[in-house]
């Protein structure tokens, strides 16, 4: 869903709508394959990861009866760091710490972050809650780590189903009282199977993530049609209750069937007194930001850094 095939990009300024349609016309039809099939494509046609030197040091964690991570240490990392939970996007069925190690490591230079990236369990194989309790698992052991960081400044980060997760994740640590999360950062992310939305209606055709594709991702995350009750955990923007959560940033990107679940959730946050920066992208698509070589996505990331930044600076309130 968010790990496209390489793309001929020619002029470095490709326009959006070249791309769109380069997207539209080479991304697998995942509802029509085999998960492991559509995994092997997406593997067969990542592209190699040019900007090692973004980051000092990578390691590679196992956790006992966990997920693996991958830890990246950012150049002249201070002692006390910030550090950002990272949750890969995929439909929960597809891509992993792989088909994202340089969006991470270009996260971990500019913010100056030690990154962590969850390599959850996919499905259909691994169901919800799956995905969320080793996000969970990795949240508590990243809170009592020697990575260097300050634990009272974690923030969950994560694209599309990875969005979700990281928001789940948010709702999960503050009904156990922690561990603390400082901010998330959430790039277009899936937070409800409503298909009704008017993203739905002006876009779930002829922009490449559609609305087939999205039923098809909820029905083999939740393993049917129904969600678990209640549906907060699998649901976000559905929560009973969005007090007492982190501050947010929300990337949307306007054309993009999921762009009104993310206008809804960040207008929920809100209403909850939880601190919003929503930045809107009208004319961009779905998985945009994590396209480093997309030039037209440039800006919105360096608004980005700037953003985390501040967000970074925070501390989280065990609650």
């Amino acid at each position: 869903m968010t790990s496209p095939p390489p793309i001929p990009l020619g002029d470095p300024l490709t326009s959006v709508d070249r791309m769109l349609a380069l997207l539209e016309e080479n991304f697998p039809a995942v509802h029509q394959l085999p998960p492991e099939e559509v995994r092997q494509i997406i593997r067969s046609r990542a592209v190699p990861v040019s900007n090692l030197d973004d980051v000092a040091t990578t390691q590679d964690v196992t956790l006992p009866e966990g997920p693996a991570l991958r830890v990246y240490h950012p150049q002249g990392q201070a002692a006390d760091a910030p550090a950002i939970l990272y949750f890969h996007g995929g439909g929960w069925m597809f891509c992993g710490i792989d088909s994202h190690d340089g969006f991470c490591r270009r996260v971990g230079r500019e913010t100056g972050a030690v990154v962590v990236s969850v390599d959850y369990r996919l499905a259909p194989e691994h169901r919800f809650p799956a995905a969320l309790n080793d996000g969970f698992g990795a949240l508590e052991w990243l809170a009592g780590s020697d990575l260097g960081i300050d634990p009272a400044r974690i923030t969950v980060m994560g694209d599309s189903a990875g969005g979700n997760l990281a928001a789940a994740l948010c709702l999960m640590a503050r009904d156990r009282g922690g561990p603390a999360i400082a901010g998330q950062v959430l790039l277009y992310p899936v937070l409800a199977p409503d298909f009704e939305t008017e993203g739905y209606r002006r876009f779930g055709t002829r922009h490449y993530n559609t609305t087939v594709a999205m039923r098809h991702y909820w029905r083999n995350y939740l393993g049917g049609d129904e969600l678990p009750d209640p549906p907060d955990l699998a649901a976000p923007l559905w929560a009973a209750s969005h007090a007492g959560l982190p501050p947010a940033i929300i990337v949307v990107p306007g054309r993009d069937p999921t762009c009104s679940e993310a206008e809804s959730y960040a207008a929920a946050l809100r209403g909850a007194g939880v601190a919003v920066r929503l930045r809107s992208y009208p004319d961009m698509f779905h998985g945009f930001m994590t396209l480093l070589a997309f030039d037209p996505a440039e800006g919105a990331r360096r608004l980005l850094w700037s953003d985390m930044a501040k967000l970074l600076a925070t501390k989280g309130q065990s609650r």
